[in-house]
């Protein structure tokens, strides 16, 4: 399942992915996912020191789901 169908990138309306729903990806699906995400925090970081960013709480929720990718990964290897 891609992230595009997982998760909303809608300014408001963050959704965590769950860890069941990652470990059902493969390994490219969750590589090109950890991509999405990790543009998406550095995009949010640019919005907090531009002080732009409405939901601080939407950095740690992208680094969570960022950790979650990654540990699967590591899981999967």
């Amino acid at each position: 399942m891609p992230l595009c169908e997982a998760k909303t990138f809608a300014v408001g309306q963050e959704i965590t992915v769950k860890a069941k729903q990652l470990r059902e990806m493969s390994q490219d699906e969750l590589g090109s996912t950890l991509e999405d995400l990790e543009k998406r925090l550095f995009d949010l970081r640019s919005q907090a020191v531009t002080q732009k960013l409405e939901n601080s709480k939407s950095i740690i929720n992208v680094r969570r789901d960022i950790a979650r990718i990654k540990t699967i990964l590591h899981e999967k290897k």
